[in-house]
């Protein structure tokens, strides 16, 4: 099965916390706070590679973790950090933030890496907090949570050329014939039911074409293939557009050939501005009244390129190549998405709100990851490690967005199980 989209939770490793500890050691006295570091956690890294096709990988596996920090120790000794999780991926491949839709990678090359979660940062020993004032520190702070997101992860194919037309118009026969691929044909709907790769390698420049599984009408809603298939023309430089023109299954191909570029239009717009090439094929099955009428129809449209062939009958075959590889030796690449973070090869996300300040009651509760993190490593009976938990408040930003949340004087917070007073 070929697999082209899938949900995903992608989750960094935590920071390790740092160590509480005194050096001990005989006949040494006072030895001072000697606790270590805790390790960065583990990244989760995507890179693209040309040896992947699909995204197979993502089938039954939704779920990415990377290694956790260790723990800091003592003797000043630090913490390992946790290793990086690298998942591959194929070259063609978005990736995008499911909550906010923004794309956050969209991989173009092979070996393109991205950061899609940063690991927390690992805590400090209580080793840096030794000052002459405070000589013997009992807190040392805790490792950061990893980044942690639901991401879209979606291919789509890298080709010059992309086929497009309605089921059976011959689009695999013609692939057959232009290049060396060798897609499945038959006679029935929907015989391509994966998109085909063939390479046409016979002139000076060497290209890609995409057989791109039939369209139908209303696809751009979902109907048919829909949507799984249609993403797949978005990077092709260059359409060349198939029509049976033999009108053996009763069809009109003027219409059919104004029905496919309506749904084009309708997924995306852009694509109703693609160069196009038009193909009449099956033209041994057709009367000539039958193909003067689509060529001067589709003319009356602006379209040029014209081509009158028999895919199966090799007839019109070589002029329909040169004019395909002529124009895709001139076409720019298409650029999918300009906006891709400033087009960066490592992206990040916007870094995540590390609190929240919610009024219930009057009371005025904080609440996140990150503040509980603080709470849970503070020792309350220790004087030192309360005023560094005061001063935290203070340099994060808390207490100046209770003032703006309009706080006063008297007023209930809390955070995680404890409540207490506000004073200024």
């Amino acid at each position: 099965m070929f697999i082209d989209h899938s949900k995903i939770y992608v989750k960094a490793g935590d920071g390790g916390a740092g160590c509480l500890s005194f050096h001990t050691e005989k006949y040494v006295t006072n030895g001072g706070p000697d606790g270590g570091d805790g390790g960065n956690g583990g990244n989760v890294v995507f890179v693209a590679s040309s040896k992947l096709t699909s995204l197979q990988n993502f089938r039954f596996k939704h779920k990415f973790v990377a290694e956790d920090g260790v723990k800091g120790g003592d003797r000043k000794m630090y913490g390992r950090s946790g290793a990086d999780l690298v998942i591959g991926v194929p070259v063609g491949t978005v990736i995008r933030d499911l909550e906010t839709g923004k794309i956050v990678a969209d991989f173009t090359e092979d070996g393109q890496k991205i950061i899609a979660a940063k690991g927390g940062k690992g805590g400090l020993g209580n080793m840096h907090y030794a000052n002459s004032v405070r000589q013997a520190p009992q807190f040392a702070t805790p490792g950061l949570p990893g980044e942690e997101h639901n991401l879209g992860v979606e291919l789509k194919l890298i080709a010059d050329c992309g086929l497009v037309g309605f089921p059976n118009a011959g689009k695999s026969t013609l692939l057959s014939v232009m290049t060396r691929a060798k897609p499945k044909i038959a006679d029935y709907p929907f015989t391509t039911l994966e998109p085909v790769l063939g390479v046409v390698n016979d002139y000076e420049h060497s290209y890609v074409i995409a057989d791109i599984p039939g369209i139908i009408e209303n696809a751009h809603e979902g109907a048919g293939l829909g949507h799984d298939f249609l993403r797949h023309i978005e990077r092709t430089r260059l359409l060349i557009h198939v029509v049976d023109v033999s009108a053996q299954d009763g069809r009109e191909p003027l219409d059919d050939f104004k029905a496919i570029n309506r749904e084009l239009a309708e997924f995306n717009k852009e694509l109703s501005e693609r160069p196009q090439i038009v193909v009449a094929n099956k033209c041994d099955s057709a009367s000539e009244e039958a193909i003067a009428k689509f060529v001067e129809g589709v003319k009356a449209m602006g379209y040029e390129d014209i081509f009158v062939v028999s895919a199966a009958g090799r007839i019109g075959i070589k002029e329909l190549t040169a004019k395909v590889t002529e124009l895709v030796s001139k076409l720019p690449p298409t650029l999918l998405h300009d906006d891709a973070e400033n087009g960066e090869v490592v992206y990040n996300f916007e870094e995540v709100k590390k609190y929240d300040i919610v009024i219930h009651d009057g009371i005025y509760e904080v609440t996140g990851a990150w503040i509980k993190t603080i709470f849970n490593s503070t020792n309350f009976e220790d004087t030192e490690s309360l005023n560094f938990f005061e001063r935290t408040l203070e340099s994060s930003g808390i207490i100046a967005d209770l003032k703006k949340a309009g706080i006063k004087e008297g007023d209930t917070v809390k955070i995680c199980e404890l409540e207490f007073d506000y004073y200024d």
